[in-house]
């Protein structure tokens, strides 16, 4: 390359007197620099994912304060408008889904208050935001109950145990209510570390000696690996980092030792993270780093932003609403067996 060619692409300076929508601010983003480029290009990516025309399973992978952050009705909003097929959380996500379900609610607050009299009023804070102990517990004790009263005896997965809890809300703007809905198979592959996983405690406390309901985590693997090989190619959307992401990045490795198919990896990977790489933690791993291991394909259209998940997410799920990408594009129908994914075949058209 000469010179010329290096400088032929001036950076979009941002018209803030000619931008009116999000779908606006993201397309002006993607030709702009620095984290606003990279925002831009991720919402891109994510379009090009929803377009492919080989329909490639679209998985999310969550961690993170998201439902303390305010971001509860924008995941809703990325199932009900089929941005994602299937969902790898952490259990404290799902958890605060169905805490606000049973009518608890995230109030501000600040990172200086005093912790100690937080605690004498039974007040847990997340960061800048505060709920109720005292409704946590009434809910924890509540999934016990129900374990122990509606579902038999058996082994179940996280996906399994996750749809029965969206089954007990009406909610609406539930997550996991939603999730049901429209057959969206959510799993958590660390439930346990969670208060749903206290829930799962307390119904085992009170089951000793009986046969109970039992939280098979290899079962959630096996599940996740019949997703992934029956795929024509996979996509993966991380936000935040954590046991989500590489459980997710993780299945397509074990889907080749499993099963006679050769998956090269993902076909499109993004994600939002503030974490570095250079300390060599999981969630700071790029995306360049995983192509190693096989699980994003060498070939891969991928990007990553360094912007925290409130900012960013609501911005690139805006983008891909208003931009309209969505409609007419099909759900996937998993029919499920007691113990396998028989298939995956498409079902209707999002419409909304």
């Amino acid at each position: 390359m000469d010179r010329k060619d290096i400088l032929k692409t001036p950076v979009n300076q941002i018209d803030l007197e000619n931008i009116q929508t999000i779908e606006e601010l993201m397309t002006a983003f993607q030709g702009s620099s620095i984290q606003s480029r990279n925002l831009g290009v991720c919402a891109r990516v994510w379009e090009r994912m929803l377009l492919d025309e080989e329909r490639p399973t679209i998985i999310l992978g969550l961690s993170g304060a998201l439902i303390a952050a305010g971001l509860r009705k924008v995941l809703r909003d990325m199932i009900k408008y089929g941005l994602v097929d299937a969902i790898a959380s952490t259990g404290a996500i799902m958890y605060q889904d169905f805490y606000q379900a049973m009518g608890g609610q995230h109030y501000v607050g600040t990172p200086q208050a005093d912790d100690r009299v937080l605690h004498e009023l039974k007040i847990d804070r997340i960061y800048d935001t505060y709920v109720d102990e005292d409704l946590f517990e009434k809910t924890d004790k509540y999934i016990g109950k129900m374990l122990e009263e509606k579902i038999q005896p058996g082994n179940y997965s996280s996906r399994q145990i996750l749809e029965f809890l969206g089954g007990l809300t009406d909610d609406k703007n539930s997550i996991l209510h939603t999730a049901k809905k429209y057959g969206v198979p959510v799993f958590s592959p660390a439930l346990n570390d969670s208060s749903i996983g206290i829930g799962l405690t307390v119904y085992y406390a009170n089951t000793m000696g009986q046969k109970r309901v039992t939280l098979d985590c290899i079962k959630d693997n096996h599940e996740i690996l019949k997703i992934i090989a029956e795929s024509k190619k996979t996509a993966a959307i991380y936000i935040g980092g954590g046991t989500p992401k590489n459980w997710v990045n993780d299945s397509v490795v074990m889907a080749n030792y499993t099963y006679d198919r050769e998956i090269d990896g993902h076909s499109y990977a993004i994600q939002v993270t503030t974490d570095a790489p250079h300390w060599g933690g999981l969630s700071g791993s790029t995306l360049e780093e995983a192509q190693s291991w096989g699980k994003v394909h060498t070939d891969a259209t991928h990007r990553t932003v360094n912007v925290e998940a409130s900012i960013a997410l609501p911005l690139m799920v805006g983008y891909l609403i208003q931009k309209g990408v969505w409609k007419n594009r099909k759900r996937l129908k998993y029919n499920w067996a007691e113990d396998d994914l028989d298939s995956i075949e498409l079902g209707d058209s999002v419409e909304v």
